[in-house]
This record gives structure tokens, C-alpha cells and sequence, in this order.
């Protein structure tokens, strides 16, 4: 198993498959980097390395206390980034990973990146606020921070089998996959989960996504139940100059698994264009 330590002594697990032009997959909230692994396999047997980890208190990385938030998972990257010295860099993010890649840009820089794809994903701002009254309201974030508090196994269930997937994903989506999200989610760590939800609800990209000057690929779902189309990728497409915008028609937030050939052969398109 591959680890690099940061500055503040947390480890992060990664997966490190094939050779070629890299391309760093970030995931989303409460997952880990096994959520990317059709579309790694198959960028990586199409001629790519393809790096993902798992963020802190997520999956095999550290459980760490403190460092829950944004602009630590950004730092965490560029550790990851600068350690494996990778250059001319696709970073694609899912769900709280958009949000992640996008502030390491803030933060970090386009030096060692060449394109940037967003897959429903949270930037630029989820929550509402008076300066984003297209957001969503504070009480939609406090009922996962009272699920993941009360009953985390049960939350974790509960978005399974309904709007991860889409509100019928129990009939649609095989037990299987719906047992991985699960899985997944169960093997966060319960503070690191419960403070990543604010992190992905109240950090503002914005000025992150104004700091973005290279190609861009934005894919989202227009029935996303989770960050829906009009919060997330459609804004997102609209603030970054020259984004290109692929709208998946009927699909849910989890599209690395319901849709995920059509995601494969997406990526893979803008990769090598």
C-alpha cells in the first residue's frame, strides 16, 4: 500500500495504476478512492497513470482530529502532487472532490496542471447565502450533520437508496453498488466525515474558480439530488472562461456508477484532446 505523509503527520493512501500523461481522480463526501475505480482502470488502459487517494478521515488515509477542511485537503494534494512529482496533470474531481482540485488552483496554482474536469460537483458555492440566494438552505446541511451524528449507518443507507442514485435508486441500482457506497462510507472517520460536511456546504469557490486558466470539462447530472445542476455545474461552467459544459440527461450525483462508460469515454475524449 502507497502512502505519503504531510507536513502535520497524516498519511494519505494512494493508488498509483499504469504509465503516460497523469490524471489525479479526487472523490466525493463520504467515499474513498475505490469510488473512482472503473474510470481509473480504464484511463489507465488507455495509455494514462492515474493517481487517486484517499482524502484525510477518509477510507485508508489518517483519521486526523484537526485538518477537515478545505484548504487542508488542498495542502494534502499538493503534498501528494509535488511528492509523486507530477506535471501536465488532468485533476478531476466528483462531488466535495470538485471542490477540493479547485482550491488547490486557489491555493497551489496551475504550474503543474494542464486541464481541469468537474463531475457534480460542489463548487462554486452550495450554501445560501445573501451574496448566493441560488444556494441551498443551511437547514438541508444541518439534517446530514444531525444524520451523520445520530445514525451514520443509517444515513449512509438512506443516501444509497435514495438520492445518491436518484429517489428510486433501491429499485434501479443493483444492491451491490448500493453496498459499496456503504462500505465506503462506513470506513470514514466519524469526526473527519461530520466536519467535511461543512466543508463541501459553506467553502465559496469562487475566487477559486476565477484562478482557473486551463481547459476545462464540466459534467453533471440534470436530475442531481444531491448538487443539483442549477448549484453546481451549470454555474460552475458559467465562471470559468471557455468551459466546456456535458449535461447528462435524466442522471443522479453518482454518475461514476450509473453512467459510468459514458464517464470513462468522456474523460477520456478531453484528456486527449
Amino acid at each position: 500500500m502507497s502512502f505519503i505523509t504531510t507536513e502535520d503527520g497524516t498519511q494519505i493512501f494512494y493508488k498509483d495504476w499504469g504509465t503516460g500523461t497523469p490524471v489525479l481522480l479526487s472523490h466525493g463526501w463520504p467515499l474513498n478512492s475505490d469510488a473512482w475505480e472503473a474510470q481509473a482502470l480504464f484511463l489507465a488502459e488507455h495509455g494514462h497513470r492515474v493517481i487517486a487517494h484517499d482524502r484525510r478521515g477518509h477510507g485508508r488515509s489518517t483519521q486526523s482530529w484537526d485538518g477537515n477542511d478545505m484548504d487542508t485537503y488542498a495542502d494534502d494534494l499538493a503534498t501528494l502532487i509535488e511528492t509523486l512529482d507530477l506535471t501536465n496533470l488532468t485533476l478531476v474531481g466528483h462531488s466535495t472532490g470538485g471542490g477540493e482540485i479547485v482550491r488547490y488552483i486557489g491555493r497551489h496554482g496551475t504550474a503543474r496542471v494542464a486541464k481541469l474536469v468537474l463531475v457534480s460537483a460542489v463548487p462554486p458555492f452550495m450554501l445560501r447565502t445573501n451574496d448566493n440566494p441560488e444556494g441551498l438552505p443551511i437547514e438541508v446541511f444541518d439534517g446530514i450533520r444531525a444524520g451523520e451524528a445520530s445514525a451514520r449507518a443509517q444515513l449512509y443507507r438512506d443516501l444509497a437508496d435514495g438520492p445518491f442514485f436518484g429517489n428510486d435508486g433501491a429499485g434501479t441500482v443493483p444492491q451491490g453498488i448500493r453496498d459499496a457506497f456503504w462500505l465506503q462510507s462506513m470506513a470514514a472517520g466519524h469526526r473527519g466525515a461530520f466536519e467535511c460536511i461543512a466543508a463541501f456546504s459553506a467553502t465559496d469557490f469562487r475566487p477559486d474558480l476565477a484562478e482557473v486558466d486551463v481547459p476545462t470539462l464540466v459534467i453533471h447530472g440534470d436530475h442531481d439530488q444531491i448538487v443539483p445542476f442549477d448549484v453546481g455545474g451549470k454555474r460552475s461552467a458559467q465562471l470559468v472562461s471557455g468551459a466546456q459544459l456535458k449535461v447528462y440527461e435524466g442522471a443522479p450525483h453518482g454518475i461514476t456508477d450509473t453512467h459510468k462508460d459514458q464517464l470513462a469515454n468522456d474523460l477520456l475524449a478531453f484528456i486527449d484532446s
